[in-house]
């Protein structure tokens, strides 16, 4: 059934037809009659075509990954991008953790919340959106969050964004401008057509001259969080 969502401050029309989805979406209705600006439909097509190439997808597994893609490549026209990341929000600014899956994105945010305790908040744990408006950078949770239900209905400033690598000594560096754009045009999708790619490397660059990024190796203690929040939050 379409109903209308608000996604990183836009009005965005979804047409969710399976549990999942339907369920993550709620805490992004809205009640309003205002024209949507992206339109998500429902494609049955779309969905059988996946699963010609991978048979073990479930209905819910195919919508999310047909939304999530129409929503990314919509979001370049309006200033924003979804980052391949695990987000978490600590007194009101937000830290994105981005590496290939299986790196221990999760388990490191995981790790803030159970240092910090209250202060913490998981704001999208596999595709939080990174938004640009007048050189502000904010990071928004949206309900496309990979294996977990762990996402918010939230828009804060983009405090850093880290490279995540494991190892068995705590690290944490910057990552210099020129290899920055590239880590992060790893970990998030690549328009084939030229106009939204253009779009996507004006926002990568305007990210990386805003927002600090950072390369880390971390273990699973506790002292990583906290070394991973005193040099980004510069506290």
């Amino acid at each position: 059934m379409k109903k209308l969502y608000n996604l990183c401050g836009l009005p965005v029309e979804c047409d969710f037809r399976f549990p999942v989805m339907t369920a993550r979406a709620e805490k992004y209705l809205i009640d309003s009659t205002i024209s949507p600006v992206i339109s998500i439909p429902f494609s049955q097509q779309n969905i059988d075509r996946l699963k010609s190439r991978q048979s073990d997808l479930t209905d819910d597994d195919c919508e999310i990954i047909n939304t999530a893609e129409s929503f990314y490549y919509a979001l370049l026209e309006h200033g924003g991008f979804m980052l391949h990341s695990s987000a978490v929000v600590m007194d009101g600014e937000a830290y994105l953790f981005s590496a290939p899956s299986g790196t221990g994105k999760s388990t490191h945010t995981a790790l803030w919340l159970k240092h910090f305790g209250g202060r913490a908040q998981i704001l999208n744990d596999d595709k939080p959106a990174v938004m640009v408006e007048n050189g502000s950078v904010t990071a928004c949770g949206t309900p496309w969050s990979g294996k977990s239900d762990l996402n918010l209905n939230l828009r804060v400033p983009l405090r850093g964004i880290c490279i995540l690598e494991r190892s068995q000594n705590n690290f944490i560096e910057p990552l210099p401008p020129e290899r920055s754009v590239f880590a992060l045009l790893d970990q998030t999708l690549r328009p084939s057509d030229g106009e939204r790619m253009n779009a996507l490397l004006e926002l990568l660059d305007a990210v990386t001259s805003n927002v600090p990024i950072w390369r880390m190796g971390c273990d699973i203690s506790t002292e990583a969080a906290e070394m991973a929040y005193g040099a980004m939050s510069g506290k």
